[in-house]
């Protein structure tokens, strides 16, 4: 049986600089920010944790990080502060 993927040490940070696990967000987070979510998202895309380690750790829904996600795709940092939310939203159901 083939030996599971090690996870990696670091990853590139949604601002340029390297992310490691003891960079993360604390999995006690309460108050998330654009960058503490972006740096979530860039951990579970760089391989740094898994979508459900992540989930987990900080009790999101998969639903919940997918949007978090998709804001960044879409709309990069900023697309994930609260204020915005509601206008990407508004948009989007516009068909802009």
């Amino acid at each position: 049986m083939p030996d599971s993927p090690r996870p990696k040490a670091s990853v590139i940070g949604p601002d340029g600089t390297p992310l490691t696990v003891d960079d993360l967000p604390s999995p006690n987070t309460r108050r998330w920010v654009a960058r503490r979510k972006a740096e979530v998202v860039a951990a579970v895309r760089g391989g740094l944790l898994t979508l459900e380690e992540a989930c987990q750790r900080y009790t999101l829904s998969v639903e919940e990080f997918l949007s978090w996600q998709r804001a960044v795709e879409r709309h990069g940092v900023r697309g994930l502060r609260t204020t915005r939310l509601q206008d990407y939203r508004a948009s989007a159901a516009a068909g802009d």
